[in-house]
């Protein structure tokens, strides 16, 4: 069965789909495209601050407006103009790190 049918026969028992992949699509530095996103930390019109099922992200323009969010499906669409993205450490290596020290980017972001 593939995923579209699995989604709908989730949705028919009143389930919700966690996000589980991530992907960020930029088109044209004007549209931005994210999967996989859990929370927005922070936002304005110059930079939004997400957290991805993979870690945090940073969006950096001008003009950036939140057109799409939707946490049920992970999904969040952006447009503006884009002058950077930044990932911060993965959830995987902060999970899987045996260091107790947080990283320059996750004191910065508190």
């Amino acid at each position: 069965m593939d995923e579209r049918l699995r989604a709908e026969s989730r949705a028919d028992r009143g389930e919700t789909r966690t996000a589980s992949g991530h992907c960020l699509t930029v088109t044209d530095r004007e549209q931005v495209a994210i999967t996989g996103v859990l929370h927005v930390k922070s936002f304005d019109d110059r930079e939004i601050v997400l957290e991805t099922n993979l870690g945090a992200l940073v969006l950096r323009g001008e003009d950036l407006h939140i057109k799409q969010l939707d946490l049920e499906t992970g999904n969040f669409t952006v447009s503006g103009l884009l002058s950077s993205s930044q990932y911060g450490p993965s959830r995987r290596n902060r999970q899987g790190s045996k260091t107790s020290g947080k990283g320059l980017f996750e004191r910065l972001l508190r």
